[in-house]
């Protein structure tokens, strides 16, 4: 973990971090995140809140995806459609069949020329080759599929791919919070972030006991302050 340096801050620490958590943990707006620092005793504006985020969101998200922990080789794809100043965009997302986010991509178009961006992006970043890949019907993802002569198994099956379609609940929550978000490129930061903290601290609640649940819950705070330590 490389440390995060705070020169320069008048703000402690704590402070910033934890308003970088909750901004990016839930789906809050920086005026909440102002107003509950406020209540805190905590001067802050949301425009204080905001870069808070953009400069230390992006360094604790690294620090996040240094995790040694290697992703499943099952592996599911879908997009979903975002506006971007009125304009429709195609947001490419790829999980594991645990749920956790291994990339995305924003592209214009929902074509097979986007989808073999997003299939080569993984195969670069994992260094490993899937398994299995779980899509939906769209033609694109066999013909990208076939185009980086993938030997993996194309599964296409009904409900087969719900594991990637749940995963597009956060960022339809955050888009309605956000009122849309504002450029290609701002969409990408963000949810660059979002994913890092959100493979962090997600738990399937349902498949476990409580007590598991709090020792997991335990284990991705303590990874969280690890990835936060001050230079």
């Amino acid at each position: 973990m490389q440390p995060i340096s705070f020169k320069r801050h008048r703000f402690p620490p704590s402070v910033i971090l934890h308003a970088v958590w909750l901004y990016a943990r839930f789906t809050l707006s920086f005026r909440d995140v102002e107003e509950m620092l406020a209540e805190r005793g905590v001067d802050a504006s949301n425009e204080t809140v905001r870069r808070w985020f953009l400069k230390f969101g992006r360094l604790i998200a690294r620090n996040l995806r240094r995790s040694p922990s290697r992703p499943s080789p099952r592996w599911h794809l879908d997009e979903m459609v975002i506006k971007i100043r009125g304009r429709k965009h195609w947001l490419w997302r790829a999980v594991d069949d645990e749920g956790e986010v291994l990339d995305f991509l924003v592209q214009p178009k929902r074509c097979a020329k986007s989808a073999r961006r997003l299939l080569r992006k993984l195969l670069k970043k994992q260094g490993f080759a899937p398994k299995r890949i779980t899509t939906d019907k769209l033609r694109s993802y066999g013909a990208a599929i076939r185009a980086e002569r993938l030997s993996a198994v194309h599964d296409q099956g009904l409900r087969a791919n719900n594991r990637a379609e749940n995963s597009h609940q956060p960022v339809r929550r955050r888009e309605r919070k956000m009122q849309r978000f504002k450029s290609p490129g701002s969409a990408q930061r963000f949810l660059s972030i979002q994913a890092a903290v959100q493979n962090a601290f997600t738990v399937q609640r349902h498949l476990v006991p409580r007590r598991i649940v709090k020792q997991f819950r335990a284990g991705a705070l303590s990874v969280w302050k690890q990835s936060c330590l001050p230079a």
